[in-house]
């Protein structure tokens, strides 16, 4: 029974997927902006989330996906502690500025300008920022598991090929 379902998903997945005729779209096909000329915002810390300091925290949004399962955005904040929790996955470029990240694993980093690094959804982190901390965000819904689990399936069961710039 747990096949057939399964099964029923995937041939579900296959069908939305493949594009039988082009559909009208209202999304812009390019976005391109210089992070000094979006319009930030206040984005308050939720003050339980706050340890130490009085952090000021500002975005913009850059862009969002049609089906709204990705974003991106540019994000600072003054200094101070808190925790912060990552309600979807989300890779970061540090632009300018430093920050202490403690992971929920005790996995500590400084990132600093030119640093990349990735927070897993549904996950925390303790921010630590001495004085201002700027950055691009790129967030992406994670799938609900039973879609994740025919996704990595999907992935087993295609051939392999070549990586890289010549394959």
């Amino acid at each position: 029974m747990s096949w057939q379902i399964l099964a029923a998903a995937a041939t579900a997945i296959a069908v939305r997927y493949k594009s039988y005729a082009p559909e009208p779209s209202t999304a812009k096909p390019f976005i391109g902006a210089c992070p000094d000329s979006l319009e930030m915002a206040p984005l308050p810390i939720e003050p339980s989330w706050v340890i130490a300091g009085n952090p000021q925290a500002r975005a913009a949004s850059h862009s969002k996906a049609e089906d709204e399962c990705a974003a991106t955005g540019v994000w600072d904040c003054t200094a101070g502690t808190f925790r912060w929790f990552f309600g979807w996955d989300e890779t970061v470029v540090i632009l300018e500025g430093e920050v202490h990240v403690t992971a929920e694993d005790g996995t500590q980093r400084v990132l600093r300008a030119g640093d990349v690094a990735y927070f897993k959804g549904g996950t925390w982190a303790t921010w630590h920022i001495d004085n201002y901390v700027r950055k691009i965000a790129f967030l992406r819904k994670p799938f609900p598991a039973p879609l994740a689990f025919l996704y990595r399936l999907r992935n087993m069961l295609r051939p392999r090929g070549q990586v890289g710039l010549a394959g």
